[in-house]
């Protein structure tokens, strides 16, 4: 796993469009070689911002959309197209706007009535089924993640933080965060509502070749500041990108650097 680096911007808006103008260039370097390019999206008023500004961009035609592969990283367990929902906003600010390839994109199951542990298991069998022979852990042959179910290698993994140090629904001292035999957790009691989330676990997390730490505002400062720090079990603090990790902060969550 790589030291991570720091990049920083002046505002929130500055942030988004240089995470969006980022990703689209990560997309098309992929797409460059052959591939079909795996993104974690993310959730938060910052990702709202940068896939707008992902659709908005002249650049986004460079890119091959049906050949782009989507997933979350945490979903709120809510019904289908609950605005809360992070499949719903990212719908709305990008993926209606672009010509995505519907069977590669993979929401996370919404509340139906089958439970949040049914809808984890679920979506573990997702990405069981899309990895492909090298990626993630079976059987302990691999160097990925120790655990059974097969991962796809993602591309880039994007993460917000929150003001308690926590990333995708992973919180500080929840039961959730512990987790490593699966790729999924069912995420009760969550200290921000709702508090029934769906989640990948930390081995999930770190089967991406980049990680994109994605944070604006001085709230996030304290844990941006702890987490860089590498600060005792943050959650913030364990994910790591394979191949490189970078934190795209604006200058009020790098205020305690």
């Amino acid at each position: 796993m790589t030291e991570p680096s720091i990049l920083i911007n002046r505002d929130a808006e500055g942030l988004a469009h240089a995470v969006a103008a980022r990703l689209i260039t990560k997309l098309i370097d992929v797409q460059s070689n052959g591939g079909v390019a795996q993104v974690v999206l993310t959730g938060g008023r910052v990702a709202a911002v940068v896939y707008k500004a992902v659709a908005a961009s002249p650049a986004r035609t460079a890119i091959d959309w049906s050949r782009v592969e989507f997933w979350w990283g945490d979903e709120r367990f809510l019904p289908e197209g609950d605005p809360e929902r992070n499949d719903t906003q990212a719908w709305e600010a990008l993926l209606s706007h672009v010509d995505v390839d519907k069977a590669l994109v993979h929401p996370m199951p919404a509340d139906t009535g089958q439970g949040a542990e049914a809808a984890a298991a679920a979506y573990a069998e997702t990405l069981a089924v899309a990895a492909g022979p090298h990626d993630g852990a079976v059987d302990g042959e691999s160097d990925g993640p120790a655990f059974g179910d097969g991962v796809p290698a993602f591309d880039v993994l994007m993460l917000g933080v929150g003001p308690d140090g926590h990333v995708a629904s992973l919180f500080p001292e929840n039961p959730a965060r512990v987790v490593v035999d699966s790729s999924t957790v069912a995420v009760f009691d969550s200290p921000k509502p709702p508090p029934t989330r769906v989640s990948l676990t930390f081995p999930a997390l770190a089967n991406a070749r980049e990680t994109w730490f994605v944070v604006s505002g001085e709230d996030k400062a304290d844990a941006v500041a702890d987490a860089i720090a590498g600060k005792g079990d943050l959650p913030a603090s364990i994910p790591k990108g394979i191949d490189r990790t970078l934190w795209l902060i604006d200058e009020a969550a790098a205020s305690k650097l």
